[in-house]
């Protein structure tokens, strides 16, 4: 039976019900690659590789859905949080934005924040992933992962199929590489300077949105 999430799960929760669904309906030399690769990024992590708080953000220009270019210009007065996923048809990501619209979006808006989610796969292939979940806040692209290269948050995978198959990742997001960012949120405030990052490099544990309000809270009251 497919995976249902309820709108209390805790995104923990909703991946572990994820990965036991996998166990069950996967062969297992599939289950065991997907395994290796998570437990491989998780290793291979170093902190001091990617941006850190009290850095500035690198330059940026992000194309959103509807057309538009996102610029350092465009960030939010109260703040802006950034959530990088993969890529629309990921499904974990189908699990983390729309848990984010229920449960970190409606603060962050109340709250002026301006919340953008980002990926390197095309505008025109994000939309599905926007209408889907009829997501109230911004998704853009970020072309050739200029971002996220600059923040130091993208990753390779090690299998690397040659030639490799229909509908691969270097097609979605127009690279013809297998780039791709990890789970990140970044929290910058009206200035670009980052207040908060949290990297997942397993694709299946992801910062949760508990996390990112507490820090805000804390934040405005030491402000």
């Amino acid at each position: 039976m497919t995976y249902a999430p309820t709108s209390i799960d805790s995104l923990t929760a909703q991946f572990e019900a994820l990965h036991a669904e996998r166990e069950r309906t996967w062969p297992a030399a599939q289950l065991q690659k997907n395994i290796d690769q998570r437990q491989a990024l998780v290793r291979q992590y170093a902190p001091d590789t990617h941006i850190s708080a009290g850095e500035k953000l690198p330059e940026f220009a992000l194309k959103n859905v509807e057309g538009g270019t996102i610029t350092p210009a465009d960030l939010g007065e109260a703040g802006t949080v950034f959530i990088f996923f993969r890529y629309a048809g990921c499904p974990a990501c189908n699990i983390a934005l729309p848990h984010y619209q229920r449960t970190l979006w409606p603060e962050l808006k109340r709250r002026g924040i301006r919340l953008i989610a980002v990926s390197p796969h095309v505008p025109e292939g994000l939309i599905d992933i926007e209408t889907r979940h009829d997501l109230g806040f911004t998704v853009a692209s970020d072309t050739d992962n200029h971002f996220g290269n600059a923040l130091g948050i993208t990753f390779e995978p090690i299998d690397k199929p040659s030639p490799p198959p229909a509908n691969w990742i270097g097609d979605l997001t127009g690279t013809q590489s297998w780039i791709l960012p990890q789970p990140t949120v970044i929290l910058a405030d009206k200035d670009g300077i980052v207040q908060f990052v949290e990297v997942s490099p397993d694709w299946l544990k992801r910062t949760e949105s508990e996390t990112i309000l507490a820090h805000l809270t804390r934040q405005q009251d030491a402000a």
